[in-house]
């Protein structure tokens, strides 16, 4: 399964794109990040400004591409300080789902910090100790105290490095008394919780986030390691990170774009992050802080592991998330497994067996086979209109990967299975082009004829050859036990596809197949139903039909080879005359596309 994890941040937008390993572990197959500075000048209640709404939007949009260019199977975006605090937030929100498709969501500091800790934890790799995790973002920091993957202690503080910067660097180099001021107001917010911290004991220091580590990397250079040297796990020493602090505090803007290892987008709020930092660190009492480039987005995937194992077990079974989405719906409506599975490879070996005559592609045989598997659906609601309800519930199931046309086509077929056939009249269907309801038309007639086979959802149908004689159509069955009632379901249900065929159909069961022999027979009306030699069966009336067989299973057994004529004329399964179909809908029926 392939995840992509979006963190709309204050100063930047993450995105990672990870693949689940079946241990529920993850690799980074991508990622990307942008500085949008969204939280500039929108912090404190007030508005996110126009030009960095759009410079994020922009932004968002190209994730998006990546990520489908992934075949991510699920894209989770989460919105932080910036968003959270902005008077149009909400607006905001609102832009980014209408113009890329992405629905992000606003989380608390606090559920921030947990997810920050589940990163970092798993990142370092410390199951058994203590772990203190700071990050430092563009609006907020959150501080977290736990053992393992459970934060005990998490809070978010309103001291990001914008925030910081557009409150106290007033001066370029910083000003003593400017320096103090922020020393203080850092104090304040934060010095009671880092103390009680610092009592209750930790083993490790970790400091994640793009200031973090680039301050990590300023360190690095400073002891001559190159530039591209890995960040992940190296520990800096307290007193070198302090070093660092006072060195930045002491240059300006130009100075500092060329330090080494410093990223030259934030020379700028490098200043209020290496003293935020270096103050944390100290009132902790910490000798070091080891670093980590997992964060926020990373313990977004995490999360998501942990709430969707079952679901990322389904997608290793079924890598298409397209098939997987259409399982994930069946079964949360809880479907017959073995009768939708048995549907669905019935409706496409008889779509195989008559590719000459409705001249569909691959694409159509995809919707003929997710309709099987969905048909019966609608029966989680009710058994009643349950034709009508898996329409309504494979519109509205969240399948994914589908264009909303597909869905609707899908619907339509299934919601076709049963009762009244294709209509110009119909919702749905009639906004539909020529082409598409003709193949809805042909599909439908198939699922229809393929549902009946297995009308005792026993799967007695093993398979079937379709041929052309000429002036019909035989259908040769084979059986693997009593399929009785599925002839006689066959019969009442096969006048939609003889009109696909443009001839009568026959049915003949040949193989191990049992029918029970007594005086009251059911008999089909309108049905010729001939042993060898043509010797009549007995008839009886038609009423509780498929009762009376079923109830008649299993009884004494006769092997006997059958056929089932069904006549051109006569009316569809509710015994109404069936109508004669629009002109502009009728597929044209090829003679000699049969085996």
């Amino acid at each position: 399964m392939r995840i992509a994890a979006i963190d709309i941040g204050t100063n930047s937008v993450h995105m990672v794109v990870v693949r689940v390993r079946t241990d529920l572990s993850f690799e980074v197959i991508d990622r990307e990040k942008e500085m949008v500075r969204l939280g500039a000048g929108g912090l404190d209640g007030r508005a996110l400004t126009p030009e960095a709404m759009h410079a994020a939007l922009q932004v968002l949009s190209k994730f998006r591409r990546l990520a489908e260019s992934h075949r991510v199977d699920e894209i989770v975006a989460v919105a932080t300080s910036a968003t959270r605090e902005a008077e149009n937030g909400a607006e905001f929100l609102k832009a980014i789902t209408e113009k890329t498709g992405i629905r992000p969501r606003v989380i608390s500091g606090t559920e921030e910090a947990r997810f920050i800790h589940l990163a970092a934890v798993y990142g370092v790799g410390v199951p058994g100790d203590m772990a203190v995790v700071v990050d430092i973002g563009g609006g907020s920091v959150e501080i977290t105290r736990g053992a393992g993957s459970n934060a005990e202690l998490g809070r978010s503080f309103k001291l990001g490095v914008i925030r910081l910067t557009e409150r106290f660097v007033k001066s370029d180099p910083l000003s003593p008394r400017d320096e103090r001021k922020l020393l203080k107001h850092i104090d304040g917010e934060v010095g009671k919780y880092l103390d009680q911290i610092s009592r209750a004991g930790f083993d490790r220091l970790i400091g994640t986030s793009g200031t973090i580590l680039s301050l990590g990397a300023v360190v690095s250079a400073g002891q001559g390691l190159p530039a591209d040297a890995p960040l992940r796990n190296r520990r800096i020493p307290a007193k070198q990170l302090h070093r660092v602090r006072k060195a930045l505090v002491s240059l300006d803007l130009q100075e500092r774009l060329r330090v080494a290892g410093l990223e030259p987008r934030r020379a700028d709020l490098a200043v209020a992050g290496a003293i935020l930092l270096d103050a944390i660190v100290r009132r902790l009492g910490a000798s070091e802080i080891t670093l980590c480039d997992l964060s926020l987005r990373e313990g977004l995937v995490l999360d998501y592991i942990a709430r969707h194992r079952q679901q990322i077990a389904q997608a290793d079974r079924y890598p298409d998330v397209r098939r997987r989405s259409v399982i994930e719906l069946g079964e949360r409506c809880n479907y017959w497994t073995e009768h939708a599975s048995q549907v669905a490879r019935l409706a496409v070996a008889l779509f195989d067996q008559t590719r000459a005559i409705h001249g569909l592609t691959d694409r159509e045989r995809e919707w003929l086979e997710y309709a099987a598997l969905l048909h019966d659906i609608g029966v989680h609601i009710s058994y009643e209109r349950h034709h009508k309800h898996s329409y309504y519930l494979i519109q509205n199931g969240d399948l994914r990967g589908f264009e909303p046309d597909e869905i609707e086509t899908i619907a339509l077929i299934a919601r076709y299975h049963r009762q009244a056939t294709p209509k110009r009249r119909h919702a749905g269907f009639a906004e539909l082009g020529r082409r598409r309801r003709a193949a809805i038309r042909t599909l439908a007639a198939i699922l229809r004829l393929v549902e009946s086979l297995d009308r005792s959802h026993s799967q007695p149908i093993s398979g079937f050859e379709l041929h052309d004689r000429e002036d019909d159509a035989l259908l040769q069955v084979h059986t693997s036990g009593d399929a009785e009632l599925e002839l006689w379901a066959a019969t009442r249900h096969a006048a939609a596809f003889e009109r696909l065929l443009g001839k009568p159909l026959r049915i003949e069961v040949s193989g191990n197949a049992y029918v029970e022999q007594s005086h009251d027979t059911a008999r089909v009306s309108g049905q010729a139903v001939r042993r060898r030699g043509n010797r009549r069966l007995g008839q009886d009336d038609a009423a509780g039909a498929a009762g009376k067989v079923a109830e008649r299973r299993r009884a004494s057994r006769v092997r006997h080879r059958m056929e089932l004529v069904r006549p051109r004329e006569g009316g569809d399964q509710d015994g109404q005359k069936e109508k004669r179909a629009h002109p502009d809908d009728v597929q044209p029926a090829a003679r000699h596309g049969l085996r």
